[in-house]
């Protein structure tokens, strides 16, 4: 899928010093950082086939309204990703957020 960013090496030559983690929101900045972390978490598996993250183990159905499945399917052409790999992503960002908030 592509090389890794040193974000570290980036923030130093820049001058910058990383502080903390953000969240993608929407718009077209939070389309290129969902992007991003799909090329840094998703890798072909050894036997082949769609490129996921490796730590996914589990799998379940999820009912989704035909207008949010064409929002998927929309960033899903960006993030060069699968619709329902892109809601895994965003459903493990919600729960993160919540869970800190918490």
């Amino acid at each position: 899928m592509g090389t890794r960013l040193d974000m570290e090496r980036i923030a130093k030559a820049l001058g910058a010093e990383r502080c903390g983690k953000i969240s993608p929101r929407g718009g077209y900045f939070g389309a290129l950082q969902l992007a991003a972390e799909v090329r840094a978490r998703f890798h072909v598996p050894k036997g082949g086939g769609r490129a996921t993250d490796p730590s996914w183990s589990e799998q379940r159905l999820v009912r989704l309204s035909p207008k949010t499945l064409e929002r998927l399917e929309k960033l899903a052409e960006q993030a060069d990703a699968s619709p329902m790999q892109v809601a895994a992503l965003l459903l493990e960002q919600a729960v993160q957020t919540v869970v800190s908030q918490g």
